[in-house]
Parts: structure tokens; sequence; C-alpha cells
């Protein structure tokens, strides 16, 4: 199972779940850990491979990759702690990861929060992805993780967050990463399906206005999508929690707040 932390509330029975991105861990969460302590049960996890979920563990995980048997990683944790239903918090491609859960265990998800969300691919991604499939297996991971950090933020008030996911990735081995790498090759049609599916759970999308790459899909998601969401985060790029988290927090600590009412 994965390693996680809870923190339980003295009175809410509200849970909310964050899950990071690819090469990233809880730990990304730290600017969001103490304000929304104050008003939930806080359920923190580490994927598959990442933080403390190590693949050396006795129950390491050695099945295929796949977003669904990831998915399911996360479903254990929660039917674990007997957790009936959460509100979902994620990064980068956790989004994609909660979206897959909600369309798979809808009665599960409360609401999604989706900060970098990753909905579609645009041609400058796909190509990326390509440059990492043909070198993945020849060059250094970190070299492949840093070159992509940057072409996803590239600008100087981004220098935190490349910092940071590059210092979690350290921590990641080479085929820990190449395994990651794989679900690549799924990606487009889950997104494609999830693009035209609205799933009707209340979903929040919070965007860097400097995401570049992943920014103007969502703005015409939500156009379709009944019960969705957009807050744009002015001076801002892809990694919004670390960037500008009090701007984050009290954006969703609001938002959340009022599917209470």
């Amino acid at each position: 199972m994965l390693h996680y932390t809870t923190y339980k509330h003295k009175s809410s029975k509200e849970w909310v779940t964050f899950v990071h991105g690819a090469g990233g861990s809880s730990t990304i969460w730290y600017k969001q850990l103490r304000d929304f302590k104050k008003h939930f049960n806080i359920l923190l996890l580490d994927l598959r491979g990442h933080g403390n979920s190590k693949p050396n563990l006795k129950d390491a995980f050695n099945d295929k990759y796949t977003f669904d048997s990831i998915t399911e990683d996360i479903v254990k944790v929660i039917d674990h702690e007997k957790i009936e239903k959460t509100h979902f918090v994620g990064i980068s491609l956790g989004t994609i990861l909660i979206r897959n859960l909600a369309e798979k265990y809808p009665n599960r998800v409360a609401s999604m929060v989706m900060g970098g969300a990753i909905m579609k691919l645009n041609f400058r991604s796909q190509v990326l992805m390509r440059l990492g499939v043909i070198f993945k297996s020849i060059v250094p991971y970190l070299w492949l993780y840093k070159f992509f950090a940057f072409v996803i933020m590239p600008n100087k008030n981004h220098r935190e967050s490349r910092s940071l996911f590059v210092r979690e990735a350290k921590k990641l081995y080479q085929k820990e990463f190449i395994r990651w790498f794989k679900l690549t090759s799924e990606i487009n049609p889950l997104l494609r399906f999830f693009r035209g599916a609205d799933i009707k759970i209340p979903t929040l999308y919070v965007m860097g206005k400097e995401d570049y790459l992943f920014l103007p899909t969502i703005e015409k998601i939500v156009k379709h999508h009944k019960v969705s969401e957009l807050f744009v985060v002015p001076n801002c790029g892809h990694v919004v929690n670390v960037e500008r988290p009090l701007v984050f927090n009290e954006t969703v600590i609001k938002y959340l707040a009022s599917l209470e009412k």
C-alpha cells in the first residue's frame, strides 16, 4: 500500500485528499497543510515509487504501471482509512489520476480541485513526450526531467516550482522514471475521453495565467462542463500551489466551503 499520512480535525467530517504529480511527493503540499488542517481532515499520500512509497518495499508494485492501477492504489488507501467520500486536490499529473478515479468511483468523490490541470497535450507537449520516448533509456532521467521542467515552467518566477520538483525527482530511480514515462502511451485517448465526458462532479480548475501549455484547453472545457469553474492566478505558472500558495489556499478553501452550504 502507498505511504500516506492523515491529519484528523476535531469536528469536521469533511476529508480532503491531496494527490501530487509525477516526480513529486506529498511534501509539495507543505504550503497548504497548515491552512487546510484548520477546516478539514487531511490525507496526504505518496504515489508509487515517489516519496516514501518506494518500489523496494516488501509489497512492491510489480504490476504494469497504468493509470487504472495507480488509481486503484489511491482507492485502497481511502478504503483502508474507511473514508467514504472525499474532496480531491491535485496538481499536474495528479489531476489525471483524480479525474480517472472520479470516472470509476464517482460516489467516492465529493469534488475535484485541479491545479495546473492536464487535459490535453498540445503539439509542443507531444514533441516533448516523443523526445522522452526516444531518449528515456539513454539519457539520465534527471536530465530529461530538468528539461521538461524548464519547458513547462520557463519563467524566472517559476524557479521555486522547478527547483522543488527537480529536488523531489532526484529521489526517483531511473527504472522507476521509465515505468512512469511509459504511461504516456495511454494518455492521449484518456484525455480525449475526459474532455468529451461531462462527469457532473463539482470541479474547480486553478490555473496559472502563465501555464501556456495547458490553460487554453481548460478554458474551453469549463464552457461545456456544467459544474466546472475556472480560477486563473495572475503572474503564475504551472505549479499554482507552490508559486501562489496564499491565493491557492484561500480560493480552494472558500470553494470547498461553498459546497457544504
